[in-house]
């Protein structure tokens, strides 16, 4: 059991596929004693519900509507974990067709959302103690060409993510920042990555890294060769205080 997530109530929003059903999955093999399922169809978490029983609540949301999270947080005031999962990822190139149209869907989603889902329940997770989780992506750090816009709105994603841990780490609140690299998922196969990590091992590096209390994680093969990379800049730029 991991002593994070042992009876703590989890809200998992995207929880319906991919890399959301593995953290679903994942968390209440650790002892979660209940996870909310926040997604936009309903009907999409059968089976999950099947599996799971009463640990497992389903309420509609949609990260790309502020009525929406701002409902979902009142509804799970009890929450102690919210891994904001939800996410779009479509191929698009930086000179394309309908690449303004494009980026803006992206940044609604990835980034906008972001921002509800943080201030919806800033309240609740200060009150908690809380962790709140956002899945940010390698492509964060660096730009895939063919995934270009989706690239840059996991970087506006990624800059705000280092903006809440400040403001909500002053709160109490642990603010935790995950990049996976390429993962078999089917968002991963329209982008053109084939194969990828598996989803739940990506599930288990982060309630590993709840556990362990750190602001990055790097879940896969992938994804360690940039944190590696990445380490000294983060050490030295991204987690050091700049306010003296």
């Amino acid at each position: 059991m991991n002593k994070a997530i042992k009876d703590k109530v989890i809200v998992v929003t995207g929880a319906n596929r991919g890399i959301g059903a593995a953290i679903v999955s994942t968390f209440l093999e650790e002892g979660a004693s209940k996870v909310y399922l926040a997604v936009r169809d309903v009907k999409s978490t059968k089976d999950l519900e099947s599996k799971f029983g009463d640990r497992v609540v389903t309420i509609q949301a949609d990260v790309s509507s502020t009525q929406s999270i701002q409902a979902l947080a009142e509804k799970t005031t009890d929450a102690n974990i919210v891994i904001n999962n939800a996410g779009v990822g479509t191929p698009q190139a930086t000179i394309s067709d309908n690449v303004e149209e494009d980026f803006k869907f992206q940044l609604e989603v990835n980034a906008f959302g972001l921002l509800r889902v943080a201030n919806a329940f800033a309240n609740t997770l200060e009150k908690n103690k809380g962790v709140l989780v956002q899945l940010n992506s390698i492509a964060s750090m660096k730009n895939f060409a063919q995934v270009s816009t989706y690239s840059a709105s996991k970087a506006a994603s990624y800059s705000l993510t280092q903006g809440l841990r400040t403001e909500l780490g002053a709160k109490g609140i642990t603010v935790i920042s995950v990049h996976p690299g390429p993962v078999a998922t089917d968002m991963g196969k329209s982008a053109g990555f084939d194969g990828g990590a598996t989803t739940e091992s990506v599930a288990k590096a982060i309630a590993a890294g709840i556990e362990q209390g750190v602001f990055h994680i790097f879940p896969d093969d992938m994804a360690k060769q940039v944190g590696s990379a990445y380490q000294s800049f983060a050490e030295n730029i991204v987690l050091a205080d700049f306010s003296e």
